[in-house]
């Protein structure tokens, strides 16, 4: 398969940097700040918001927009929604009742700084604050209300149980059983892959993108995000301890389902390049907007974090 040449002469790092600046700077004004007798579990919120995450979901979400000629100032609003509930996502996984993780990016986990019932409720007030940033007043004038309501309930499709929860129940369940291709894959696409497809796809929608495009952007988002996950599953077996900011090793040890457990660590190599050609392939009747897409894809599996 014919791979496309980006027209970003410095590669995809550069507007990451500046995709990711433009979102916290959206999330520093959009969250509370600490106050009145709920102040801890604000504190919490905000603890896991700003713990230096990649911002990969928002950043999507604009570079769907861009792709259909939108700006990052259209969907802002929508982007910082996904990011907290990516955020929540993140401190429910690593509680002692799920994945019983002590780190994430460097730092102690949440429930490890806060206890457990205050990241727990962290992470219920993040996932309900993504919902009210999206229907926040005001927002439907910047954009068309058929499509922010498409948009929610796209974004509630892949968050709810069909989508990133249903993953987490069937990653939960399959843990210490035989390895199953059939399982693993809908792991990855449910956990991981409905959110970012989702988040791309909601760009797309809200800058006002043709039935073709939408199609064809929620394509690219369904493969990166298996694409995603699966370099997960091979950083958590050869990646670096010091550059993650988390121990390795763990979904061997907890028997987790993963890509390297049932295709190897080179079959699942493979697998990813396949994934991030199809995903760059479904992006041919874009023009260079859809370049920080192209590049998105090949990051998302030669990223160290």
């Amino acid at each position: 398969m014919k791979r496309v040449r980006m027209n970003i002469p410095k590669g995809i790092e550069p507007y990451l940097d500046e995709k990711r600046a433009i979102v916290d700077k959206a999330l520093q004004e959009a969250v509370p700040q600490p106050s009145g007798l709920a102040g801890e579990m604000i504190t919490s919120m905000n603890y896991s918001l700003f713990a230096g995450g990649k911002r990969l979901r928002p950043i999507l979400c604009i570079a769907g927009a861009e792709a259909v000629g939108g700006s990052a100032e259209t969907v802002l609003p929508v982007a910082c929604a996904l990011e907290f509930i990516h955020t929540y996502s993140l401190i429910h996984d690593d509680l002692p009742a799920m994945d019983n993780d002590d780190f994430r990016r460097g730092k102690p986990t949440n429930h490890t700084v806060f206890g457990e019932a205050v990241a727990l409720l962290a992470g219920d007030g993040l996932l309900t604050l993504a919902f009210n940033m999206m229907a926040r007043q005001g927002f439907e004038h910047d954009v068309d209300k058929g499509h922010l309501l498409r948009v929610i309930e796209l974004i509630s499709h892949a968050a709810g149980y069909k989508g990133m929860v249903g993953g987490q129940t069937v990653d939960i369940s399959s843990e210490g059983k035989e390895p199953d291709p059939a399982v693993v894959e809908f792991i990855h696409r449910h956990k991981t892959g409905s959110l970012i497809a989702a988040a791309v796809t909601s760009g797309a929608i809200l800058a006002g993108g043709t039935e073709e495009q939408e199609k064809a952007i929620n394509r690219y988002g369904q493969q990166v995000g298996l694409a995603f996950q699966i370099a997960d599953d091979v950083l958590n077996v050869e990646g670096d301890r010091a550059l993650m900011g988390k121990g390795i090793g763990s979904d061997t040890a907890r028997g987790k389902m993963t890509y390297p457990s049932v295709f190897g660590i080179a079959g699942s190599k493979r697998t990813q390049e396949e994934l991030v050609d199809s995903a760059i392939d479904c992006l041919k009747g874009f023009n260079e907007r859809a370049d920080p897409l192209r590049g998105i894809a090949r990051y998302s599996i030669r990223r160290k974090t």
